[in-house]
Parts: C-alpha cells; structure tokens; sequence
C-alpha cells in the first residue's frame, strides 16, 4: 500500500510537470508569434522617398490654399475667385486626409512653404484685378502640371502612350490605380495619390481654360482700344 500511495504522488509530479512544459511551449510559441507580428508591423515603415513625398505635397496643398485666400480677396474675375474657392476645399479635403494617413503610419510631418511658392506669394501680394488675375492663373497652371507630374509618379494608369505623353488626362477616374507595392505604409501614400489625381487633373484643366479665357479677353481690349469706344470696354 505503501509502495501505490508513493508510486499515486510520482505520477501526480510527473503530470503536473508535463503540463508545466506544455503550458511554456505554449507560451513561447505564442510570444514568437507576436514577436513575429509586432516585427512584420515593424518592417511597414515609411522610406526616405514616402517621406519626402508626404511632406512635399501637404506643402504644396498649403501654399495653393494662402494663394487661394489671396486671390478671393485681390481677384477681379469671378471665375478666379471660384477657381480659388474650389482650391481652398479639395486641398483642405486632400491635406487633411494625407496628415491622417501620415499619423497613422508614424511619418513625420515637417511641412513647409517653400521658396518659390513664397516668392509667388510676395509676387501677388503687389499686385490687384487683372494683372493678380493673369499672374496667379498663370502660376496655377505651371503648378499643378507639377503636381500632376508628382501623383502620376505614384499610380498605374491605364491610358495610351499617345495620352501620356501629350499628358491628356483619363476620362475615366477608375482607370487610376495605386502603384503596387509590398510596403503597407507606401501602399497607402500611393492610394491617396491614386484618388487624389483626377481632382488635380480638373483643377489643371479649369486652371488652363481660365487662362485662356483671360488672355482672349486681354486680346479683345487691346483690339478694341483707339477705335474711338468708350473706356471700360474690358469685364474687368
């Protein structure tokens, strides 16, 4: 009896042991696991060049807004002052929603007007009605051309050679696509740039059809000047 109740307590050791070594193989599969998941996340970082993409265009979204205030209070064209109103809130609408998708990804935003956009500014600052009509309408082609040529770095598009590079625009926004790739965080830089560019395109567009409209203007008052009308012939 003796010999049982000793044999009883041996095999009692023995299981508690066992489920001892089976409860830290659990433990350290489970830690290696999340260990792998934590370093899978880790490895989603943002490069060098996501970086530089981010904080050039919430740059560049920042100063076409202070010119877009600027050209709703200096402007003489109704149409420049609703070109500038619609600058003001599809690039609020897109800086807003990259500065989320920059914090949710930990990239560090340090987002500045730079020099040429300051000198722009200075530039319409000195100047009102339709010579800060022409000037800013001007710029605002030259800069969004720029800002298509950045988003277009960033997406797929399905458009004919021909189409690239005379840099006609998609008519269908569902033929933009974000460039693949295998990092989490540059997947998502490259979704923003994929549903932002058709907005871009059309600012570029009424940007270019309202130059043109002002410069056919500027013609037809030079053509009407001497021909012994009255002044104030000009819309402006």
């Amino acid at each position: 009896m003796k010999f049982k109740g000793l044999l009883a307590v041996a095999c009692a050791v023995g299981l508690m042991a066992g489920c001892n070594s089976s409860s830290r193989t659990s433990n350290t599969v489970a830690t290696g696991n999340e260990a792998g998941t934590t370093g899978t996340a880790g490895a989603a970082v943002s490069s060098t060049s996501d970086n530089n993409f981010v904080n050039h265009m919430l740059s560049d979204g920042m100063a076409e807004v202070d010119l877009a205030r600027l050209a709703k209070d200096r402007a003489a064209s109704p149409e420049v002052k609703q070109f500038a109103q619609m600058m003001i809130d599809d690039h609020t609408k897109a800086g807003d929603q990259l500065k989320q998708i920059a914090s949710t990804n930990s990239i560090p935003m340090d987002a500045k007007v730079d020099d040429k956009h300051k000198d722009l500014m200075d530039k319409l600052m000195n100047v009102r009605g339709a010579e800060f009509d022409k000037e800013y309408m001007s710029a605002m082609v030259d800069g969004h051309e720029d800002a298509v040529r950045d988003l277009r770095s960033r997406v797929d598009e399905n458009r004919s050679l021909g189409d690239r590079v005379t840099g006609k625009n998609p008519e269908n926004p569902a033929a933009v696509k974000p460039e693949t790739s295998d990092n989490r965080v540059t997947t998502s830089v490259n979704q923003w740039a994929a549903d932002v560019l058709p907005t871009v395109e059309r600012h570029l567009d009424r940007a270019k059809q309202i130059k043109e409209n002002l410069d056919r203007g500027n013609r037809s008052t030079r053509g009407t000047s001497g021909t012994g009308k009255t002044q104030g012939t000009s819309k402006y």
